[in-house]
């Protein structure tokens, strides 16, 4: 039986994260948790750690300040690597991306080596956005696509499902970068690899509880790598790639 791990990256997601693990083992029996935590304050890792002690599923690496997003999920992918996982989610710890939609993405493994979440495959589908948010996603979407030559439509989803051949094709020790711009570069990454990559649709809700991490740092880092992406296409396409 195939076994698959689902990188949850946590700072203060105390009021979330009992209920999104369970959500997300009850959604398929391949499915294990990983949370990267980011020394919470609010026992978002005690939680983790009381539940660990009744389910072998459930397993945590703490960390000893916030680090980011980027370094979270690269941190996640070689555990993954080390502990001879067949696919990888990543996903966020609020509810935003709805965990019943996982066994969708593992049904697509045969054939695809990256599935995306997207929000835009089928029009815009995002709830309780602001309209100035949606407006900055949605058009940097098209913004990264058009710059890099990534013919997928949501390259800043954080929902997505790597093969195993996905993780081990890319050069993870480049990637400098977090956010939307991690997101961006890991898409590129399997492109440029070669491998298959399939967009299906899902439903992004804004979170119900805590706090964005979002910040305009993040989002001009993104602006510029995308430009970075393109540069150094032309030199060599591949330099993402093992």
């Amino acid at each position: 039986m195939k076994r698959g791990l689902v990188i949850i990256p946590t700072y203060n997601e105390a009021v979330n994260i009992e209920k999104m693990i369970n959500a997300v083992l009850s959604s398929s029996e391949l499915l294990e948790v990983l949370v990267i935590d980011d020394n919470s304050l609010d026992n978002t890792a005690g939680i983790v750690e009381n539940m660990m002690a009744h389910n072998k599923k459930i397993h945590i690496i703490k960390r000893p300040k916030k680090m980011g997003l980027g370094t979270a999920y690269v941190t996640g992918f070689q555990y993954a690597l080390e502990h001879k996982y067949d696919f990888v989610f990543e996903m966020d710890a609020d509810f935003s991306h709805d965990p019943k939609d996982l066994p969708k993405f593992i049904e697509l493994l045969d054939k695809y080596d990256l599935i995306i979440g997207s929000r835009y495959i089928n029009g815009v589908s995002v709830v309780n956005w602001p309209m100035k948010r949606l407006l900055l996603s949605f058009f940097a979407c098209i913004f990264a696509r058009i710059i890099t030559g990534v013919p997928v439509r949501d390259l800043t989803s954080g929902f997505k499902c790597y093969s195993r051949r996905a993780l081990e094709s890319v050069n993870w020790k480049k990637f400098k970068v977090d956010g939307y711009g991690f997101q961006i570069q890991s898409v590129y990454g399997v492109f440029s690899a070669g491998l298959p990559i399939k967009e299906i649709p899902i439903i992004f809700v804004e979170r119900r509880a805590g706090t964005s991490k979002m910040s305009k740092r993040i989002i001009w880092e993104a602006f510029w790598l995308v430009w970075k992406l393109r540069l150094m296409s032309i030199f060599n396409k591949r330099w993402l790639c093992k």
